[in-house]
């Protein structure tokens, strides 16, 4: 199991410096978020930004932003920015994806996508088009949405085959976790039959594993992240926290504080400080 930690917000500055004593302290990971128009979250940077002083500040955490809404990027600029901040890095980025939350002014008020079956599209082409950039030679695309003469890319990523993808699954629904199996990690999500977003439990968990393991055919890393809040000052309920979801088979474990994250920047310093929940720590 790795440990990571999403920095809720704060100002520019503190986000950076909050990375590097992340590190100091132990977690695997650091991540910040995308986000562009959202209202009472305090202040928001772009992710790029910030994840590029990330990686000039710390030296061994993977850094990645949870997560990045790729139907309202333009994938051939994320591809810059990714392998910008990949070399940055020394190869220590990760690219979270999904729909994104409708919640943010980045996408009703602008004119952007809101439709799921859309922002569905605009992902799965963006991700063809995304990791064809990265491969470094020459490189076309024609789709629904997206057509891009042909263009090579330069330089390439310092990770290969490629940065690692992390990409939603929403539970038990084919399209998209057909989509998971095209890429490197899942971020589980749940829904019902009519698409609202229900509860995953550790079963749950174990199932999304073993579709998976049936149906993946790349043989590279693939990881399962799951995220929730532990208590930094008492260890040993903290490890038995995570413990479920380490057995029912998350490798990944992001300690994240989404409710009123403006108001909390102070409790998650101090989180950060005490380190992951790790059963070794004990």
């Amino acid at each position: 199991m790795k440990y990571g930690f999403v920095i809720p917000g704060g100002e520019a500055h503190e986000i950076v410096e909050m990375a590097r004593e992340a590190e100091v302290a132990g977690w695997d990971g650091v991540f910040y978020w995308d986000g562009i128009a959202i209202e009472g979250v305090g202040p928001m940077f772009d992710p790029w930004a910030i994840l590029a002083a990330m990686a000039m500040r710390t030296e061994h955490v993977r850094i990645g932003a949870v997560l990045t809404p790729l139907s309202r990027r333009r994938p051939w600029k994320l591809a810059r920015e990714t392998v910008t901040v990949d070399v940055l890095s020394s190869g220590r980025l990760i690219v979270p994806v999904g729909l994104g939350a409708l919640d943010d002014g980045g996408f009703g008020k602008v004119g952007e996508v809101t439709d799921r079956k859309g922002r569905a599209q605009l992902l799965d082409e963006g991700l063809e088009i995304l990791t064809g950039l990265w491969s470094g030679q020459p490189f076309s695309f024609s789709g629904q949405h997206y057509h891009v003469d042909e263009m090579t890319f330069l330089p390439t990523p310092v990770q290969s085959p490629r940065i690692p993808i992390w990409v939603v699954g929403a539970w038990p629904r084919a399209k998209s976790m057909q989509r998971v199996l095209r890429y490197d990690g899942l971020l589980p999500t749940k829904v019902d039959e009519k698409g609202a977003l229900t509860e995953v439990t550790p079963d749950d968990l174990r199932a999304m594993k073993a579709y998976i393991a049936e149906r993946r055919t790349l043989t590279t890393e693939f990881v399962i992240v799951w995220e929730g809040e532990t208590p930094g000052d008492d260890l040993a309920r903290a490890v038995e926290q995570v413990r479920p979801w380490e057995e029912a088979g998350a490798t990944w474990w992001l300690e994240s504080r989404w409710n009123n994250p403006a108001s909390r920047l102070d409790e998650a310093r101090v989180r950060i400080r005490q380190g992951p929940p790790c059963i070794k720590s004990i």
